[in-house]
């Protein structure tokens, strides 16, 4: 873990930045370029891979080919459904290791599912190439607009962590348990250098992009959030930041640069009147792990310290609209919700 300070801040500071927020429904793209107002600097907000990859997927299914998946572990979601409506309509899937964790870290689990694991792509089937960051795409995109594509990229992504036996929704929640037992400083989960065994999916964007910064979409949006104007003089008292995302909606105590407790469920599982209600025992320091897990969330943790006055919270996400009737603060930082991520990725680097 890397907090970034003093020279290294500096020299992230002179760099143009390719920023990504990667999420299940869109890639949140910022071009932070250097010396330049960020609400000047180029902006995308488009499909995530995992979408476009499930759109290749189903093209395949209605021509009746079959497909191979190759390259990299990535988020799972839409390309999943997809993959099991190929696979349920009798056509072929075959897939080599690297691109098959996309779909369990357990290979067994996935020859299971009825996927053929091969090293080579074989000729009579579609190719499909699985990778959270396509950076061809991103150089043609702003090659158009006559804008060059940094050498520099910094990512977030939703990493559950890898385990062949564990439940990926228990490993992620250890994971943030751990986190917070040991300081919880969001900062702390910005990878400048050395990136944990535990996280495949952010090594997995390093071995496409060498020397690309990653962290977690949750810690990306939460420091996000704190750059909002009307939040930063309340985060000495303490915040509630929740981020409300297309799949997963985290809520978080932060008190400083610390975070004091938290809790992630899947939106879909969440309405205005629920999600008010696990807040509101939040904030009472009511909320158990087993709360939320058996709902079919991730869980909960709250430390020791966390205590009482929970009173502000501001919320952002693409589905942030749910806590609309709540009347919570709606965080925009520099006036782009959907940047919020890239924002915290900026924070977090020492660069905003």
């Amino acid at each position: 873990m890397v907090t970034v300070c003093g020279s290294k801040s500096l020299l992230f500071k002179q760099k143009d930045i390719l920023v990504v927020d990667v999420g299940s429904g869109t890639q949140d793209v910022l071009v932070y370029q250097a010396g330049k107002n960020i609400e000047n600097c180029p902006k995308l907000v488009m499909p995530s891979r995992t979408q476009l990859v499930a759109g290749q997927i189903r093209r395949a299914t209605q021509q009746g080919h079959s497909i191979c998946l190759h390259g990299h572990v990535m988020g799972g979601g839409a390309c999943y459904l997809a993959l099991k409506q190929h696979l349920a309509a009798g056509f072929k899937v075959y897939a080599t290791e690297q691109a098959a964790y996309t779909f369990n870290d357990n290979l067994t689990k996935v020859r299971q599912m009825g996927i053929e694991l091969v090293e080579a792509v074989p000729d009579n089937a579609d190719k499909i190439w699985l990778g959270d960051i396509d950076l061809p795409a991103f150089r043609q995109a702003l090659t158009a607009f006559e804008q060059p594509l940094p050498s520099q990229l910094a990512v977030a992504v939703q990493d559950h962590g890898f385990s062949a036996e564990e439940s990926n929704r228990t490993l992620r929640f250890r994971l943030w348990k751990e986190f917070i037992a040991k300081g919880g400083f969001l900062r702390d989960l910005v990878f400048t250098e050395q990136i944990p065994e535990v996280y495949t999916r952010m090594k997995a964007i390093r071995a496409i992009v060498p020397g690309a910064v990653l962290t977690d979409t949750g810690a990306a949006a939460l420091l996000g959030i704190t750059a909002d104007p009307a939040v930063r003089p309340q985060l000495e008292k303490g915040i509630l930041a929740v981020n409300i995302g297309n799949s997963h909606t985290l809520a978080a105590a932060i008190r400083g640069q610390r975070v004091y407790g938290l809790f992630e469920q899947h939106t879909e599982y969440l309405s205005t009147e629920l999600l008010a209600s696990l807040v509101k025992r939040m904030q009472n320091n009511e909320l158990t792990n087993d709360e939320i897990y058996n709902a079919g969330g991730h869980g909960a943790t709250l430390h020791p310290d966390m205590g009482l006055g929970w009173d502000y919270i501001a919320v952002t996400g693409p589905r942030r609209t749910m806590a609309k009737p709540l009347g919570w603060h709606e965080a925009a930082p520099y006036g782009d919700m959907m940047l919020t991520g890239c924002f915290g990725l900026l924070i977090g680097l020492g660069i905003i």
